[in-house]
């Protein structure tokens, strides 16, 4: 995915996903909060060619080489565009079991859910928790503020929690807790083991 890019097609119908997120908040979430990313990081590249041929996984991790001001608004625009594009594709209509590969990770499927609920609801504000690979290969969870992207920390993305307002309020309101465990019965575990095998088995 390099420069200029487009927003994908959600991979499921809008209305896919409930009870646990409704309609409403899945069309006002793709077609216009991650429209405006991607429209917005277009914009910010326009007339930066030398970053035309950069996929979206450069930029975030080579953000320190890309000057001012353009820096900060591909740390905002790219970090919305990559975490928005996993987030959609790394759920499914609900019926899903965990991978395998969180299992061989956490003791139990309740440790996940445990660590990356804590992860999000201590999360000041807006942001993303977020499952990644280290450095070292081993996995974390961490929370990263507003568009934070763990590319730009030397971390490999797997899983991302959205948490930032527009993904819930329509439904759950100030209940970002029941929000989240609802969000745990829509993952695409089938996809979310893909990108765990993707960073062991390039």
């Amino acid at each position: 995915m390099t420069w200029p890019f487009h927003l994908p097609p959600l991979p499921y119908p809008y209305d896919a996903l409930e009870p646990f997120i409704d309609r409403e908040t899945m069309c006002l979430h793709h077609d216009r909060h991650f429209r405006t990313y991607v429209d917005n990081l277009n914009d910010a590249l326009v007339n930066a060619p030398e970053y035309h041929s950069w996929t979206l996984t450069k930029l975030l991790s080579r953000l320190e080489d890309i000057p001012e001001p353009l820096r900060t608004s591909v740390r905002n625009n790219g970090g919305g565009v990559y975490s928005h594009d996993l987030y959609f594709d790394l759920m499914a209509p609900p019926g899903q079991e965990i991978a395998p590969a969180i299992l061989e990770y956490y003791d139990t499927g309740r440790q996940f859910f445990s660590d990356m609920k804590t992860a999000a609801l201590g999360q000041f504000g807006s942001g993303c928790a977020w499952l990644v690979i280290s450095p070292d290969g081993s996995p974390a969870i961490m929370a990263l503020p507003n568009q934070d992207n763990p590319l730009t920390l030397g971390f490999y993305p797997v899983l991302p929690l959205d948490v930032w307002e527009h993904a819930y309020y329509l439904k759950y309101h100030n209940l970002r807790s029941s929000y989240i465990d609802n969000w745990f019965h829509i993952i695409n575990w089938e996809a979310v083991s893909e990108r765990l095998l993707s960073f062991f088995l390039p």
